[in-house]
């Protein structure tokens, strides 16, 4: 356990910024009641942050939003090449090949694919291990989750895991690089929640904001 300085610390963080933490998570659950075409789109925003930073996703996903159900690869790419997009080339056609598998998988249902899963790590597994979903490990497949508001996973990315480090709840050993190491980091992650009484997806937004200043998606 952390010592009680630093507990004492992000307590009061955290208090300071509940409410926009409450209100950002109510954002996230609003997506899926929107339809197949948000829930993909948020997944597209995931493909496209991996490796960059949540706002250059959100340019990203403005700059290409009226291709992503329709789009052919070469589309996608010409307009984000055009707006000078990081990863112009890949992550475009990431989005297509995966939108395209997704066509024939499920006819784009993703709500309907989402909730036939009624264990959340089958869920978090069948995207994150689906050798035909491009770009999506355990950490973005986390965030797309969360983003459409699927409580209880944690996106490990470097800010939460440095939070986690400096904190005292996992070692400089253990990273999420692989599916063990990610499930133990967000056990230990878990179990610090509960002991200092703050909900998981709370903390993550809390830590995520401690070192960037911002609540965003």
């Amino acid at each position: 356990m952390p010592g009680s300085a630093s507990i004492v610390e992000l307590k009061r963080d955290y208090r300071a910024k509940k409410r926009a933490i409450e209100s950002r998570l109510r954002e996230f659950r609003k997506v899926l009641p929107r339809g197949d075409e948000a829930v993909f789109e948020e997944l597209c925003f995931c493909i496209l942050t991996a490796g960059s930073s949540a706002r250059m996703g959100m340019k990203t996903i403005a700059a290409l939003r009226d291709l992503l159900q329709t789009g052919s690869e070469e589309e996608l790419q010409e307009r984000a090449g055009k707006n000078r997009v990081r990863f112009w080339r890949v992550r475009p056609s990431y989005i297509y090949q995966t939108r395209e598998y997704l066509r024939q998988h499920c006819g784009l249902r993703l709500r309907e694919l989402l909730v036939s899963f009624e264990d959340p790590q089958e869920r978090r597994d069948f995207f994150a291990g689906n050798r035909a979903i491009k770009g999506l490990g355990y950490k973005e497949t986390s965030h797309f989750l969360r983003n459409i508001g699927f409580g209880g996973y944690a996106i490990l990315d470097k800010h939460i895991v440095n939070s986690l480090r400096e904190l005292g709840v996992i070692g400089k050993q253990l990273k999420p690089t692989t599916r063990k190491g990610y499930l133990s980091i967000e056990n230990k992650m878990r179990r610090f929640a509960e002991e200092i009484e703050i909900d998981m997806d709370h903390l993550d937004l809390l830590l995520w904001s401690r070192k960037t200043g911002e609540i965003l998606k």
